[in-house]
């Protein structure tokens, strides 16, 4: 069981990743720096903090605490980014982290302890923590997006679309597989 969970929470976050890299193609450049007010954050700066979390919580995941003594979380908040390719790298910087100790997780890990900031979690709890962070940021990159792109593909069913697509599904014999096998949720 635990394992298929391990197997299922790789595959949620990479479907989060891939919808952040389908928001990103679709705008302009310049847009990823779009600040709507001062309590705002663009994508970019959105992006720097996440590469931080990342980077800081999963490094040494199961022997350190999360929250890094040279973590500068302010400092996230304060888009030091000047470019879209600079983004990037940040981007894959802080994914590559935490997939590559994501997907090195045992079973036995799960039950583990680990801290952030002193507090005591599960590697489970952990990983589900932060499967509510990252995506609830993924959600602002997107609707950062849409308010940016001149034109916006849809990353899920579009509009009107959804009998069509719930006809397809139904007109397929049912069978087990994770929702993020198909192209659209």
């Amino acid at each position: 069981m635990n394992t298929n969970y391990l197997e299922s929470v790789v595959k949620q976050f990479e479907y989060y990743k891939l919808l952040g890299e389908k928001t990103f193609n679709q705008i302009p450049a310049d847009k990823l720096f779009t600040q709507f007010n001062e309590d705002s954050n663009s994508i970019a700066t959105i992006v720097q903090h996440l590469c931080g979390n990342m980077v800081s919580r999963w490094t040494d995941f199961l022997t350190t605490d999360g929250e890094k003594d040279w973590r500068n979380r302010d400092a996230e908040f304060e888009n030091g980014i000047a470019s879209k390719q600079e983004m990037m790298q940040k981007w894959d910087e802080g994914w590559h982290v935490f997939l590559e100790t994501l997907k090195s997780l045992k079973e036995d890990d799960l039950e583990k302890i680990i801290y952030i900031r002193n507090q005591g979690h599960t590697v489970l709890e952990a990983i589900n923590r932060q499967l509510a962070h990252y995506p609830y940021h993924i959600g602002q990159i997107v609707f950062i997006g849409k308010m940016c792109a001149a034109q916006w593909d849809s990353l899920s069913i579009p509009k009107g679309n959804s009998e069509v697509y719930n006809a397809g599904k139904f007109s397929k014999p049912k069978e087990k597989r994770h929702f993020t096998d198909d192209e659209v949720i």
